[in-house]
Protein backbone atom coordinates (compact mmCIF):
# COMPACT_ATOMS: atom_id res chain seq x y z
CA UNK A 1 0.00 0.00 0.00
CA UNK A 2 1.15 2.98 -1.22
CA UNK A 3 2.45 5.90 1.85
CA UNK A 4 -0.07 8.54 1.07
CA UNK A 5 -2.93 5.78 0.87
CA UNK A 6 -2.09 4.60 4.60
CA UNK A 7 -1.69 7.46 6.12
CA UNK A 8 -5.35 8.52 4.27
CA UNK A 9 -6.34 4.91 5.86
CA UNK A 10 -4.90 6.16 9.19
CA UNK A 11 -6.92 8.86 8.96
CA UNK A 12 -10.26 7.27 8.97
CA UNK A 13 -12.45 7.87 12.13
CA UNK A 14 -14.22 4.98 13.84
CA UNK A 15 -16.19 5.65 17.26
CA UNK A 16 -13.63 3.01 19.18
CA UNK A 17 -10.76 5.60 18.20
CA UNK A 18 -8.61 6.69 20.83
CA UNK A 19 -8.92 10.41 20.94
CA UNK A 20 -7.74 13.06 22.88
CA UNK A 21 -9.58 16.00 24.21
CA UNK A 22 -7.14 17.93 26.12
CA UNK A 23 -3.63 18.37 26.49
CA UNK A 24 -2.35 20.89 29.12
CA UNK A 25 1.12 21.20 31.00
CA UNK A 26 2.76 23.34 34.11
CA UNK A 27 4.76 25.88 33.02
CA UNK A 28 8.32 24.50 33.38
CA UNK A 29 10.05 26.05 36.42
CA UNK A 30 14.08 25.28 37.34
CA UNK A 31 14.47 23.01 40.54
CA UNK A 32 15.15 25.11 43.82
CA UNK A 33 15.69 28.13 42.00
CA UNK A 34 12.20 29.11 39.84
CA UNK A 35 8.11 29.78 40.07
CA UNK A 36 8.01 25.88 42.00
CA UNK A 37 11.21 26.47 44.61
CA UNK A 38 9.13 25.77 47.49
CA UNK A 39 6.65 23.80 46.25
CA UNK A 40 5.93 19.90 47.41
CA UNK A 41 5.27 17.41 44.61
CA UNK A 42 2.36 16.70 46.37
CA UNK A 43 1.17 20.38 46.15
CA UNK A 44 2.13 20.79 42.32
CA UNK A 45 0.04 17.14 41.71
CA UNK A 46 -3.02 18.64 43.05
CA UNK A 47 -2.71 21.97 41.13
CA UNK A 48 -2.34 19.94 37.90
CA UNK A 49 -6.09 17.88 39.02
CA UNK A 50 -7.66 21.27 39.93
CA UNK A 51 -6.39 22.66 36.33
CA UNK A 52 -7.55 19.41 34.89
CA UNK A 53 -11.25 19.67 36.53
CA UNK A 54 -10.95 23.06 35.27
CA UNK A 55 -9.96 22.67 31.62
CA UNK A 56 -11.65 19.09 30.56
CA UNK A 57 -15.43 20.72 30.35
CA UNK A 58 -16.20 17.20 31.76
CA UNK A 59 -17.59 15.83 35.05
CA UNK A 60 -14.57 14.33 37.05
CA UNK A 61 -16.85 11.70 37.80
CA UNK A 62 -16.92 9.93 34.65
CA UNK A 63 -12.97 9.50 34.42
CA UNK A 64 -12.85 5.76 34.73
CA UNK A 65 -9.24 5.70 35.53
CA UNK A 66 -5.94 7.93 36.17
CA UNK A 67 -2.74 6.79 35.29
CA UNK A 68 0.34 9.19 36.73
CA UNK A 69 3.76 8.92 35.34
CA UNK A 70 6.02 9.66 38.08
CA UNK A 71 9.45 8.61 39.78
CA UNK A 72 10.57 10.30 42.44
CA UNK A 73 8.05 10.25 45.48
CA UNK A 74 8.46 8.45 48.21
CA UNK A 75 4.98 6.93 48.20
CA UNK A 76 3.73 7.78 44.71
CA UNK A 77 0.46 5.66 44.89
CA UNK A 78 -0.33 7.43 48.58
CA UNK A 79 0.57 10.99 46.78
CA UNK A 80 -1.47 10.35 43.82
CA UNK A 81 -4.27 9.10 45.10
CA UNK A 82 -4.57 12.08 47.73
CA UNK A 83 -3.94 14.36 45.31
CA UNK A 84 -6.46 13.98 43.22
CA UNK A 85 -9.03 13.74 45.84
CA UNK A 86 -7.56 16.89 47.54
CA UNK A 87 -8.27 19.02 44.17
CA UNK A 88 -12.07 17.65 43.54
CA UNK A 89 -11.59 14.16 42.13
CA UNK A 90 -14.62 11.72 43.07
CA UNK A 91 -13.56 9.09 45.49
CA UNK A 92 -15.11 6.38 42.78
CA UNK A 93 -12.27 7.48 40.19
CA UNK A 94 -9.40 4.81 40.51
CA UNK A 95 -6.22 5.74 39.94
CA UNK A 96 -2.55 3.89 39.49
CA UNK A 97 0.91 5.04 39.00
CA UNK A 98 3.41 4.34 36.26
CA UNK A 99 7.45 4.57 36.26
CA UNK A 100 9.18 3.96 33.29
CA UNK A 101 12.00 6.81 33.84
CA UNK A 102 12.13 9.54 31.36
CA UNK A 103 8.99 8.06 29.17
CA UNK A 104 6.50 7.50 32.35
CA UNK A 105 4.37 10.59 31.58
CA UNK A 106 4.32 8.96 27.74
CA UNK A 107 3.42 5.52 29.33
CA UNK A 108 0.82 6.91 31.34
CA UNK A 109 -0.85 8.07 28.07
CA UNK A 110 -0.61 4.86 26.77
CA UNK A 111 -1.44 2.50 29.54
CA UNK A 112 -4.90 4.27 29.61
CA UNK A 113 -4.99 4.78 25.42
CA UNK A 114 -4.90 0.87 26.01
CA UNK A 115 -6.99 0.37 28.59
CA UNK A 116 -9.78 2.29 26.24
CA UNK A 117 -8.99 0.09 23.14
CA UNK A 118 -9.40 -3.02 25.42
CA UNK A 119 -12.64 -1.91 26.33
CA UNK A 120 -11.95 -1.88 29.46
CA UNK A 121 -12.50 1.92 30.30
CA UNK A 122 -14.32 4.55 27.85
CA UNK A 123 -12.64 8.13 29.52
CA UNK A 124 -9.17 7.91 31.44
CA UNK A 125 -6.73 10.63 32.37
CA UNK A 126 -3.35 10.75 31.93
CA UNK A 127 -0.61 12.38 34.03
CA UNK A 128 2.89 13.35 33.82
CA UNK A 129 4.90 14.76 36.88
CA UNK A 130 7.69 15.23 38.39
CA UNK A 131 8.87 17.97 41.66
CA UNK A 132 12.84 17.57 41.73
CA UNK A 133 12.65 20.93 43.90
CA UNK A 134 11.27 18.71 46.52
CA UNK A 135 11.99 15.07 45.86
CA UNK A 136 16.24 14.70 45.21
CA UNK A 137 17.04 11.71 43.27
CA UNK A 138 19.71 9.31 45.29
CA UNK A 139 20.65 7.12 42.51
CA UNK A 140 20.00 3.45 42.09
CA UNK A 141 20.66 1.35 45.30
CA UNK A 142 23.90 -0.51 45.97
CA UNK A 143 24.02 -3.39 43.41
CA UNK A 144 25.03 -7.33 43.81
CA UNK A 145 28.22 -8.51 42.78
CA UNK A 146 26.52 -10.31 40.18
CA UNK A 147 25.09 -7.65 38.46
CA UNK A 148 28.17 -5.52 39.06
CA UNK A 149 30.48 -8.19 37.37
CA UNK A 150 27.74 -8.05 34.62
CA UNK A 151 29.21 -4.98 32.06
CA UNK A 152 25.72 -4.11 30.45
CA UNK A 153 23.89 -4.51 33.96
CA UNK A 154 26.45 -2.01 35.48
CA UNK A 155 26.52 0.35 32.71
CA UNK A 156 22.90 0.57 33.36
CA UNK A 157 23.80 2.07 36.73
CA UNK A 158 25.79 5.12 35.93
CA UNK A 159 25.36 8.23 35.60
CA UNK A 160 23.73 9.69 32.60
CA UNK A 161 26.27 12.16 32.20
CA UNK A 162 28.67 9.47 31.49
CA UNK A 163 26.08 7.93 28.78
CA UNK A 164 26.15 11.47 26.87
CA UNK A 165 29.62 11.46 26.82
CA UNK A 166 29.99 8.01 25.25
CA UNK A 167 28.01 9.17 22.28
CA UNK A 168 29.95 11.90 21.68
CA UNK A 169 33.44 10.14 22.13
CA UNK A 170 31.67 6.93 20.31
CA UNK A 171 30.16 8.88 17.42
CA UNK A 172 32.91 11.75 17.14
CA UNK A 173 30.91 14.48 17.63
CA UNK A 174 32.72 18.09 18.32
CA UNK A 175 31.70 20.25 21.19
CA UNK A 176 30.72 22.91 18.10
CA UNK A 177 28.10 20.10 16.67
CA UNK A 178 26.41 20.12 20.58
CA UNK A 179 26.77 23.69 20.94
CA UNK A 180 25.35 24.57 18.01
CA UNK A 181 22.68 22.18 18.56
CA UNK A 182 21.47 23.51 21.83
CA UNK A 183 21.76 27.48 21.04
CA UNK A 184 19.19 26.59 18.37
CA UNK A 185 17.15 25.14 21.31
CA UNK A 186 17.18 28.20 23.20
CA UNK A 187 16.72 30.65 20.39
CA UNK A 188 13.72 28.41 19.12
CA UNK A 189 11.90 28.90 22.50
CA UNK A 190 12.96 32.24 23.24
CA UNK A 191 11.25 33.20 19.54
CA UNK A 192 8.00 30.64 20.34
CA UNK A 193 7.81 32.41 24.09
CA UNK A 194 8.09 35.67 22.23
CA UNK A 195 5.44 34.80 19.67
CA UNK A 196 3.19 33.43 22.62
CA UNK A 197 2.59 30.22 21.20
CA UNK A 198 3.36 28.61 24.43
CA UNK A 199 -0.19 30.45 26.13
CA UNK A 200 -2.37 27.58 24.74
CA UNK A 201 -0.73 24.69 26.02
CA UNK A 202 0.22 26.26 29.55
CA UNK A 203 -2.20 26.80 31.91
CA UNK A 204 -1.64 29.25 35.04
CA UNK A 205 -0.16 27.39 38.28
CA UNK A 206 -1.35 28.53 41.70
CA UNK A 207 1.69 27.70 43.91
CA UNK A 208 3.44 28.50 46.94
CA UNK A 209 6.49 30.55 47.28
CA UNK A 210 8.14 31.29 50.81
CA UNK A 211 8.83 35.30 51.52
CA UNK A 212 12.35 35.50 51.80
CA UNK A 213 11.97 37.75 54.76
CA UNK A 214 9.20 35.89 57.18
CA UNK A 215 9.65 32.09 55.84
CA UNK A 216 5.98 32.72 55.72
CA UNK A 217 4.18 31.09 52.47
CA UNK A 218 2.04 32.82 50.32
CA UNK A 219 0.14 32.05 46.98
CA UNK A 220 1.52 33.07 43.74
CA UNK A 221 0.37 32.75 40.33
CA UNK A 222 3.27 30.82 37.72
CA UNK A 223 2.13 31.51 33.91
CA UNK A 224 5.74 31.19 32.18
CA UNK A 225 8.77 28.94 31.95
CA UNK A 226 11.33 29.94 33.71
CA UNK A 227 14.38 28.37 32.38
CA UNK A 228 14.40 29.92 28.45
CA UNK A 229 18.02 31.61 28.40
CA UNK A 230 17.43 34.72 26.42
CA UNK A 231 19.66 35.82 23.74
CA UNK A 232 22.22 32.32 24.13
CA UNK A 233 24.61 32.07 21.25
CA UNK A 234 26.71 28.81 19.89
CA UNK A 235 29.37 31.25 21.42
CA UNK A 236 28.06 31.67 24.53
CA UNK A 237 27.77 28.35 25.09
CA UNK A 238 31.16 27.57 24.02
CA UNK A 239 32.34 29.49 26.85
CA UNK A 240 30.86 27.24 29.58
CA UNK A 241 33.50 24.72 31.08
CA UNK A 242 32.82 20.74 30.76
CA UNK A 243 30.23 19.15 33.15
CA UNK A 244 32.06 15.94 32.90
CA UNK A 245 36.31 16.32 33.00
CA UNK A 246 36.41 13.08 34.57
CA UNK A 247 34.68 11.19 31.48
CA UNK A 248 36.39 11.89 28.00
CA UNK A 249 35.96 13.13 25.46
CA UNK A 250 34.47 16.19 28.02
CA UNK A 251 31.80 17.92 25.40
CA UNK A 252 29.09 17.45 27.96
CA UNK A 253 28.06 21.31 29.32
CA UNK A 254 25.27 22.88 31.68
CA UNK A 255 24.69 24.80 28.16
CA UNK A 256 24.16 21.89 25.77
CA UNK A 257 22.13 19.57 28.68
CA UNK A 258 18.64 19.47 29.90
CA UNK A 259 17.88 21.32 32.83
CA UNK A 260 16.92 20.40 36.56
CA UNK A 261 12.78 21.45 36.23
CA UNK A 262 9.65 20.67 38.12
CA UNK A 263 6.42 20.38 35.89
CA UNK A 264 3.58 18.56 34.94
CA UNK A 265 1.39 17.72 32.30
CA UNK A 266 -2.07 16.21 31.82
CA UNK A 267 -3.84 14.52 28.80
CA UNK A 268 -7.54 13.48 28.67
CA UNK A 269 -8.40 10.48 25.92
CA UNK A 270 -11.43 8.49 25.70
CA UNK A 271 -13.08 6.94 22.75
CA UNK A 272 -14.19 8.87 19.44
CA UNK A 273 -17.71 7.67 20.50
CA UNK A 274 -17.70 9.36 23.79
CA UNK A 275 -16.64 12.86 22.71
CA UNK A 276 -18.90 13.47 20.25
CA UNK A 277 -21.56 12.09 22.96
CA UNK A 278 -20.12 15.03 25.19
CA UNK A 279 -19.58 17.55 22.57
CA UNK A 280 -16.00 17.68 23.10
CA UNK A 281 -13.61 19.20 20.89
CA UNK A 282 -11.23 16.30 19.37
CA UNK A 283 -7.13 17.52 19.56
CA UNK A 284 -6.15 13.99 18.17
CA UNK A 285 -6.25 10.55 17.33
CA UNK A 286 -3.52 8.26 19.31
CA UNK A 287 -2.21 5.83 17.12
CA UNK A 288 0.44 3.51 18.89
CA UNK A 289 3.32 3.30 20.39
CA UNK A 290 6.62 1.34 20.79
CA UNK A 291 9.57 0.81 22.76
CA UNK A 292 12.95 -0.69 22.64
CA UNK A 293 15.62 -1.77 24.65
CA UNK A 294 19.34 -0.79 23.71
CA UNK A 295 23.10 -0.86 24.84
CA UNK A 296 22.77 1.30 28.33
CA UNK A 297 26.12 2.85 27.95
CA UNK A 298 24.46 5.02 24.83
CA UNK A 299 20.76 5.24 25.96
CA UNK A 300 20.48 8.42 24.61
CA UNK A 301 20.27 7.23 20.80
CA UNK A 302 16.89 5.49 21.98
CA UNK A 303 14.98 7.45 20.21
CA UNK A 304 16.70 6.68 16.73
CA UNK A 305 15.48 2.80 17.16
CA UNK A 306 11.94 4.23 18.55
CA UNK A 307 11.03 5.90 15.92
CA UNK A 308 11.71 3.58 13.02
CA UNK A 309 9.70 0.82 15.23
CA UNK A 310 6.76 2.89 15.21
CA UNK A 311 6.55 4.40 11.46
CA UNK A 312 7.06 0.66 10.56
CA UNK A 313 4.05 -0.33 13.05
CA UNK A 314 1.76 1.91 11.62
CA UNK A 315 3.11 1.79 8.42
CA UNK A 316 4.09 5.41 6.96
CA UNK A 317 7.60 7.21 6.62
CA UNK A 318 9.27 9.88 8.33
CA UNK A 319 8.08 12.05 5.01
CA UNK A 320 4.97 11.73 6.12
CA UNK A 321 5.40 13.26 9.54
CA UNK A 322 4.63 17.00 9.75
CA UNK A 323 6.39 17.15 13.65
CA UNK A 324 8.72 15.84 15.80
CA UNK A 325 9.32 16.29 19.46
CA UNK A 326 12.51 14.82 20.88
CA UNK A 327 13.37 14.86 24.54
CA UNK A 328 16.51 16.52 24.40
CA UNK A 329 18.50 15.26 27.39
CA UNK A 330 21.64 15.76 25.73
CA UNK A 331 22.27 17.58 22.68
CA UNK A 332 24.62 14.62 21.84
CA UNK A 333 21.39 12.35 21.76
CA UNK A 334 20.03 15.12 19.84
CA UNK A 335 22.59 15.25 17.51
CA UNK A 336 22.94 11.74 16.99
CA UNK A 337 19.57 10.78 16.07
CA UNK A 338 18.98 13.44 14.07
CA UNK A 339 21.53 12.71 11.84
CA UNK A 340 20.97 8.60 11.83
CA UNK A 341 17.28 8.85 10.97
CA UNK A 342 18.03 11.71 8.46
CA UNK A 343 14.98 13.82 9.77
CA UNK A 344 14.85 17.34 8.78
CA UNK A 345 16.04 19.54 11.27
CA UNK A 346 13.33 22.15 10.59
CA UNK A 347 10.43 19.77 11.88
CA UNK A 348 12.32 18.53 14.83
CA UNK A 349 11.97 20.53 18.52
CA UNK A 350 10.70 23.70 16.22
CA UNK A 351 9.82 25.43 19.67
CA UNK A 352 13.02 23.84 21.56
CA UNK A 353 13.11 21.14 23.59
CA UNK A 354 14.52 20.04 26.91
CA UNK A 355 17.81 21.67 26.63
CA UNK A 356 16.03 25.09 26.81
CA UNK A 357 12.41 23.96 28.22
CA UNK A 358 13.71 21.37 30.50
CA UNK A 359 14.01 17.79 30.88
CA UNK A 360 16.40 17.43 34.01
CA UNK A 361 19.11 15.59 34.86
CA UNK A 362 19.48 15.83 38.80
CA UNK A 363 22.61 16.49 40.83
CA UNK A 364 24.18 18.23 37.76
CA UNK A 365 23.49 15.78 35.31
CA UNK A 366 25.03 13.14 37.19
CA UNK A 367 22.51 10.71 38.69
CA UNK A 368 20.11 10.77 35.80
CA UNK A 369 16.63 11.70 36.83
CA UNK A 370 14.78 12.49 33.50
CA UNK A 371 11.59 14.55 34.16
CA UNK A 372 8.80 12.15 34.42
CA UNK A 373 6.37 15.16 32.89
CA UNK A 374 8.09 14.82 29.48
CA UNK A 375 5.92 12.27 27.57
CA UNK A 376 3.04 14.52 28.49
CA UNK A 377 4.74 17.80 27.95
CA UNK A 378 5.43 16.76 24.52
CA UNK A 379 2.26 15.79 23.67
CA UNK A 380 1.01 19.45 24.56
CA UNK A 381 3.64 20.89 23.12
CA UNK A 382 3.56 19.18 19.87
CA UNK A 383 -0.12 19.40 19.59
CA UNK A 384 -0.04 22.56 19.81
CA UNK A 385 2.48 23.59 17.34
CA UNK A 386 0.54 20.91 14.73
CA UNK A 387 -2.33 22.70 15.06
CA UNK A 388 -0.96 26.26 14.92
CA UNK A 389 0.94 25.16 11.77
CA UNK A 390 -2.33 22.92 9.82
CA UNK A 391 0.13 19.68 10.40
CA UNK A 392 -1.42 16.14 10.37
CA UNK A 393 0.79 14.05 11.86
CA UNK A 394 3.17 14.25 15.71
CA UNK A 395 5.80 11.66 16.53
CA UNK A 396 6.72 12.06 20.16
CA UNK A 397 10.02 10.42 20.72
CA UNK A 398 12.30 10.27 24.04
CA UNK A 399 15.45 8.06 25.67
CA UNK A 400 14.97 6.43 28.57
CA UNK A 401 17.66 5.89 31.52
CA UNK A 402 19.11 2.33 31.46
CA UNK A 403 18.58 2.01 27.81
CA UNK A 404 15.48 2.11 25.82
CA UNK A 405 13.92 4.14 23.63
CA UNK A 406 10.22 4.83 22.90
CA UNK A 407 8.27 6.87 20.11
CA UNK A 408 4.38 7.79 20.10
CA UNK A 409 2.54 8.60 16.91
CA UNK A 410 -0.43 11.20 16.79
CA UNK A 411 -2.82 12.18 14.10
CA UNK A 412 -4.26 16.03 14.83
CA UNK A 413 -7.38 16.76 13.91
CA UNK A 414 -8.51 20.13 15.85
CA UNK A 415 -12.22 19.43 14.79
Amino acid sequence: MAESSKLATLQRKNPDDVVITMAIRSPLCKSKKGGFRDMRSDELLTEMFRQTIKHSRIDPAIIDDICVGTVLPAGPVYEARSAALTAGIPESVPIQVVNRFCSSGLLAATTIANAIKAGQIEVGLAVGTECMSSNTDTGPAPASEEIRACGPANDALQPMGWTSENITGDFNFSREDLDDFAAKSFQRAEAAEKAGYFAKEIVPFTVYQKDPATGARKKVVITKDDGIRYGTTKETLMKIKSAFPQWPPAQTTGGNASQTTDGAAAVLLMTRRKAEELGLRILAKYVNVAVVGLAPRIMGIGPSLAIPKVLEKVGITKEDVDLFEVNEAFASMYVYCVRKLGLDPEKVNVNGGGIALGHPLDKSLTDGADLRATGARQIATGLNELERRGGKVLVVSMCIGTGMGAAAVFLGEFA
